[in-house]
This record gives structure tokens, C-alpha cells and sequence, in this order.
């Protein structure tokens, strides 16, 4: 068998989530078309499997709108979809969340893409870690804390700074930036009919168990709109029908969308409102104003890198590098501590 044939022979699955990680994994495979690839919605085992199938997960991105638009758009780029993995021993993993370590990919090369922001370490954080309970009952302050990965893919030396002072082995993380948030600049600035508007962009504390008063927040919106044209858009796990039912009982003027680019929106308009999302990276980069519930002086630290787009084809590198490591010596470099870098060097 030549070189060629044993490259095509390796298959790689790729473990989507909300549709943001879905697009930047798609993203990434699009240069590792030598392998053979396969793509499977977020998926858990045992008692978590269980409260998915009744429903109870369905505003998480193991059920609900998120497997929804994830399977939708695997299925419009004809990919080759294996639901929860079961089709193939595979020798590379990608995900874009660890919060859960799915049983049949445990001893597998992995290798964790960050998603985006990552929330602030509130109740549930530090929670999870004095009393060591399961990372999947928190949010995403908790990302990269399963250690259970063989390389961590961060999208600034900010965040990599950041994630070893929470405990993640330095060793792991390597500086590619991330897809979605590497060329922001170059945002498509005509694609939203609207413009000259203040936007504001929500979050889902309540489906995420963290207290938030929806009316006075719409209410300061209003106050900065001051007469202007007010936008609001709803974060993905937002329980749409009441968030419209508020925001239509303090501001029956303003425009509602729950689906649609968020980076688009933020081009065509003159002033951002954010709470805590990650596309306050992107009204930065774009120089508009902001008004956010976070320190804008700290994420500029945190600002994922602009390096034209080229973040998949980085992070696609660490996989060619990983995918042909032998196994026994991944296996014995997880069990390193300090552990040392992959001879790619922490940055790529």
C-alpha cells in the first residue's frame, strides 16, 4: 500500500455542536481532505443520553434547534455523517467542546478547538471545581479543564495565558486562532438590508441558570438608542417566543431576528450592546462603539488573532502532525507532567 493510500485510510471525526463550531470544524476539514472524514452531531452517554431523549437538553447543543441546524447544514455540504461516532475506529478526534468526553473516544488523538469567548467564572465554575462535579453542568468558563485531549487549538496568546492559570497543561495549547473570528475586518459590510442602527446582542443567562433582569436590560438599550433604530439579536439558546413577548412589550418598535449573522449586523451598524458574547471581538475589530457588560480593556488582551482567515488551515497542521504520531508515544506524553510541547511549537 503506498504513502498516499494509507493517508486516504485514516479517518478523522469530527464532533459538531452549535452551528458556530460546526462551521469552524467544517471549516478545518476542508484541509484535510487527504483523510477519509466524518462528521456527527453533539452527542453523550448514559444519563445525559437519557435526559435527551426526553427533551429536558434541548436548549444545550446536544438537542433542539442546535442538532437541528447542525444536521441541516452537514447534510447540505454532502459530508459523510456518522451519528455518535459508531461507524469506525478512528484515528483523530476534533471537537469543539470538552464538557463531555464521549465513551468511544477515550484513548483517541484529540484535539479541542476553542468555540469562541469563554464566560466568566461565576457560581457554576467554581462549583464544578471545589467539589470535582461533571464540567457539563457549567458553562464554558469550565473549557479546557477535562485534560483529556492531546492538543488544545486557543485563538490568542491572551486566552492561552488565561487557560493556563485555570490548570490547563501549557504543553497542550498551541496559538492557531480560531475560524469564524480571524478576519473580522473583512466582515461582509453589505449583506444586512439595514443600517445606521444600534444593535444589541443578547445572551441566555436564564437558559443557563444565571439570574438576569430581560426588562431592565431592554430598557438601557432604549436609553442609548435614544430614537435611533434599535435591533436586538437573540443568542441561539434563547427561548425565542418570550424573548420576543418582552422586547415587543418595552420597545414595540424595535426589530426582532433570532437567526441571521451576527457579524453582519455589527457591520452595518453604528453602535454594539452586548452582554457577554463572543462577537464583542467583532465590534471591536471593527471599531464600533460598544457598550457591554464586559471590560472591553480586557478582551482587547483576549482578542482572538487576525491572520486573514488562515486559522483552519493552522489548526488543520496540528491535526497532519498528530494524526501520524504512533499512538504509544501520544499515550505516554499524556501521562507527562509538566508536559512539553509537540515539537510544532506552541504557535503555529
Amino acid at each position: 500500500m503506498n504513502m498516499k493510500n494509507r493517508t486516504k485510510n485514516k479517518k478523522i471525526l469530527f464532533i459538531c455542536g452549535s452551528l458556530n463550531q460546526t462551521t469552524m470544524l467544517y471549516k478545518i476539514s476542508r484541509n484535510l481532505t487527504e483523510y477519509d472524514l466524518f462528521f456527527t452531531p453533539y452527542y453523550s452517554d448514559g444519563l445525559i443520553n437519557i435526559l435527551v431523549k426526553i427533551g429536558f437538553l434541548n436548549k444545550t447543543i446536544l438537542g433542539g434547534r442546535h442538532r437541528k441546524d447542525t444536521v441541516k447544514f452537514l447534510q447540505s455540504k454532502n459530508v459523510q455523517i456518522d451519528d455518535r461516532g459508531k461507524r469506525h475506529a478512528y484515528d483523530l478526534v476534533l471537537t469543539g467542546s470538552d464538557a463531555i468526553i464521549q465513551n468511544n473516544i477515550r484513548n483517541k488523538p484529540m484535539v479541542l478547538v476553542q468555540e469562541g469567548m469563554t464566560e466568566p467564572e461565576g457560581w457554576l465554575y467554581h462549583l464544578v471545581r471545589l467539589f470535582h462535579l461533571p464540567r457539563w453542568i457549567a458553562n464554558t468558563s469550565v473549557t479546557g479543564l477535562s485534560n483529556t485531549y492531546d492538543i488544545f487549538c486557543v485563538a490568542s496568546h491572551g486566552y492561552r495565558d488565561m487557560f493556563i492559570k485555570k490548570g490547563v497543561q501549557p504543553g497542550k495549547i498551541v496559538v492557531t486562532g480560531i475560524p469564524n473570528f480571524d478576519d473580522l475586518a473583512n466582515v461582509d459590510h453589505s449583506a444586512f438590508p439595514h443600517e445606521n442602527f444600534v444593535l444589541a446582542a443578547t445572551t441566555p443567562f436564564r437558559e443557563t441558570f444565571r439570574p438576569e433582569n430581560r426588562k431592565e436590560f431592554i430598557q438601557h438599550c432604549l436609553e442609548i438608542a435614544n430614537g435611533r433604530q434599535l435591533i436586538f439579536k437573540l443568542h441561539p439558546l434563547e427561548n425565542v417566543v418570550r424573548a420576543i413577548e418582552e422586547i415587543k412589550e418595552i420597545a414595540p418598535h424595535a426589530l426582532v431576528f433570532w437567526r441571521g449573522n451576527v457579524n453582519e449586523m455589527i457591520a452595518r451598524a453604528d453602535t454594539v450592546i452586548t452582554q457577554q458574547s463572543t462577537c464583542t471581538y467583532t465590534a471591536i475589530a471593527l471599531g464600533k462603539k460598544i457598550y457591554s457588560d464586559l471590560n472591553t480593556s480586557s478582551l482587547k488582551s483576549l482578542m482572538p488573532i487576525q491572520n486573514g482567515g488562515t486559522s483552519a488551515v493552522r489548526i488543520a497542521k496540528v491535526c497532519q502532525h498528530l494524526i501520524h504520531t504512533p499512538i504509544g508515544s501520544i499515550l505516554q506524553r499524556r501521562k507527562q507532567v509538566p508536559q512539553k510541547p509537540f515539537s510544532t511549537s506552541s504557535d503555529i
